[in-house]
Order: structure tokens, then sequence, then C-alpha cells
């Protein structure tokens, strides 16, 4: 897994595990490697809701994260840790309902180690009552400044929790991922890292040179992505603000919705607002536009795909490696 030493550089991400996990979650290893200068700050969650949220509040004012990530269970702590930038994935914001729909009530098994050592836990409806009377608090806080802080993350796959609708409710910013309930490693690093980069621009008021993708250039004949245009994209990610063009026909918006669901069907979360449409490049304001034609009308630098200079998009790659990020 590729390590992002600028990513959150000197800040401290605090992650909130679902239910039944622990600190020593795979997430948190992930994290920790791929932001490595980063401080990834992680604590097993009390069995009984309220104490876990009294710890997270307690937890905040200690440490001030910069960021605050949390999944499933997680998430819906997470919703309630106002006053701080976070991301909330495949949040369970009616846990109780979940626990009874999905067998979490009973004996169950901590799928990771825990501190303490304690492996097996037992879920009885007094408990169950507990996790309805927390999730009842969230949204308690939702106001303008942290519609702009919270970012949700929902997976497509996802068969155990389904809160698009609810989140939409009282957050803005909700963006679908390839992906089931539990993030695997290319979940995380084709989405939520994109998101975490996202935000880490925004604290730091960083602005990216921004190059634009025309539809066209990553399609092949058939309708597919052209090779190696998806990785081209998630390289490009890395440095650059980039956006896809396609053309605008509002009187055709069944077409245009076809386009933008393919475009993300294709190219995952990033796509989330970076999708343009417009018949005038001329009014693009950005540094590169990468294009089936020359298009003079584009004021930045112009690449056109399937040029000599530029035949596939292994080539692109490599002019872009070879900026360095400029």
């Amino acid at each position: 897994m590729k390590q992002f030493p600028d990513l959150m550089s000197g800040k401290k991400v605090m992650y909130v595990h679902g239910f039944g996990s622990s600190a020593q979650t795979g997430t948190v290893e992930r994290l920790r490697k791929v932001m490595c200068n980063a401080t990834v700050i992680a604590e097993d969650m009390p069995l009984h809701p309220q104490e876990a949220l009294d710890l997270l509040h307690r937890l905040c004012e200690e440490e001030q994260p910069d960021l605050i990530i949390g999944t499933s269970m997680g998430g819906m702590y997470t919703e309630q840790l106002y006053g701080y930038d976070r991301i909330v994935i495949n949040p369970a914001f009616c846990i109780a309902d979940t626990m009874q729909q999905h067998g979490l009530t009973g004996a169950q098994t901590y799928f990771n180690p825990r501190k303490d050592g304690v492996q097996k836990f037992f879920v009885d409806n007094n408990i169950v009552k507990e996790y309805r009377l927390v999730s009842e608090q969230r949204f308690s806080g939702v106001n303008d400044e942290e519609r702009k802080r919270v970012w949700g993350l929902f997976g497509d796959a996802d068969t155990t929790v389904n809160t698009w609708d609810l989140f939409l409710e009282h957050y803005p910013t909700a963006i679908h991922f390839h992906g089931e309930h539990r993030v695997d490693d290319r979940s995380y690093m084709h989405a939520v890292m994109p998101v975490i980069r996202w935000i880490d621009d925004l604290q730091e008021g960083r602005q990216r040179p921004v190059v634009f993708i025309t539809a066209d250039s990553v399609t092949d004949r058939l309708g597919q992505p052209r090779s190696s245009s998806q990785k081209t994209f998630r390289q490009l990610l890395e440095s650059y603000n980039v956006y896809f063009v396609a053309p605008a026909d509002f009187n055709d918006r069944p077409a245009m919705a076809e386009t933008l669901t393919w475009l993300e069907q294709q190219f995952d979360a990033p796509t989330y607002n970076h999708v343009v449409f417009t018949n005038d490049k001329q009014l693009l304001i950005g540094d590169y536009l990468i294009d089936t034609s020359t298009n003079e009308q584009f004021l930045g630098t112009v690449i056109p795909i399937g040029s000599d200079a530029f035949k596939t998009w292994d080539e692109i790659a490599e002019y872009f490696s070879r900026l360095g990020g400029q």
C-alpha cells in the first residue's frame, strides 16, 4: 500500500471503529501506513454506548484531532462529535435496529483483539435500548457550520446498513463508493483517501493545479474505459485537482445522467462534484486538458490522447510523472 508522507502531515487523525471491533482493526493499520507522518489515534470502544461517547468527547478535548473518521457504529458516534472535520463511512445511525436485524444480540465475539483481553461479550435487550437512546441523539447539533464539516461515504454494495437518505436530510455531502459495509484496501485507497486529501487541502487552503479530462478521452469504441485510464486518473489525484468534462445537452437530460453514472461507476468516489457539463471548453479555467483533439480553445496546456506524443494513457501518466505535480 502506497505511502503519502505529505498527507495530513503533522496532524492528528482519530479513528472510531464499528460494533464488535477494536482499535486493532485493519483500517487503523491502513491509516497509519498510508498517512505515515500523521498521528492516528484509536481506542477500544466500551460496550455501553454512553460510556463510548463520553470517552470520545474526552479524547477530542485532550487530542484536538484535525480529522475524525468513523465506520458503521463508529460513524454514528462520529457524527455526534461536533466541532471537528469528520468522515462517516457506512454510518449505522439506527444501530439498535441494525443489531436486531443482523443477529448482533446475544453472545458475541469481538472481531479483533482488545487491550483488556476480553474477547466475548453479551448483548441483551437493555444494551439494545442503550444504543437506541444514544443513536436518537444523532443530528442534535447540526447547523450550517456542521454541514460543511461532515462527509458521508456509502458503499454501493452495503447490505448491512443503508442510511443514505437519512444522512441527506441533515448533511449535503453524501458520496457513493464501490464497496461493501466493511472497507477493504481497494475502497480505502480509491474512495476514502481522495476524500481525506480534499479535506487536507481545504484545511491548508491548498490550491492544486487543475486537470480536465474529457469523457470521450477515457472511453474506447466499446464504451469501456481506455487501457490505463483508471490507473492514470488515480495517479493524477495524488497531485492535481481532477475534473471530467462532458457535452451538455439539456434537451437530453437522460443522456447526461447516463454519462455521469458511467463516470461514477468507472472512476468511483472522486467523481463527486467533479464532472462539468459544457459545450464550450474555452470557458474552462484550468492548467491542463486531456482531450481527443488539440482543442485550441482551451487556455491551458492541451494533451491530445491518441496523438504522436500521447498515443496511450501510459504515456500521459509518464508525462505527468515528470512534471512532479506542477
